[in-house]
């Protein structure tokens, strides 16, 4: 199962991994979704179909998107990318970089429940 992963897009996601990842980026990886420590395996800046999602879990078909600043001024490329991806079956999650920063409790306490659902068969979301 390759969860229409696109291997044209594999080095522009590889310079995204070491050379723009934001600061929300890198403290939810660390605090929370590298080495499994939610108890699933997750990939940073994934390429999936057309796009390059922030991060990904193969295993719950769960994509988790950190909105910064360049969110704001391009809303109808961001929902026609999450219908996309919503119709090929995946579950996204969002949250604002300033919620990562500065709310993280609330963000983790998400990021449990969305998985415990999805580990028993959960459905698609936003």
């Amino acid at each position: 199962m390759n969860n229409h992963y696109n291997k044209s897009l594999r080095e522009y996601a590889h310079e995204l991994r070491n050379e723009s990842v934001s600061r929300a980026e890198k403290y939810i990886w660390k605090a929370a979704l590298r080495r499994n420590q939610m108890g699933v395996k997750f990939k940073r800046q994934r390429p999936i179909d057309r796009f390059i999602v922030d991060f990904f879990c193969a295993e719950l078909k769960l994509i988790i998107e950190i909105d910064g600043n360049s969110h704001f001024s391009k809303p109808d490329y961001d929902e026609y990318r999450q219908n996309r991806l919503l119709a090929l079956g995946y579950t996204i999650l969002r949250f604002e970089e300033g919620a990562v920063i500065y709310q993280f409790p609330e963000v983790h306490g998400r990021l449990v429940y969305a998985i415990g659902v999805l580990k028993e068969g959960g459905v698609n979301s936003k």
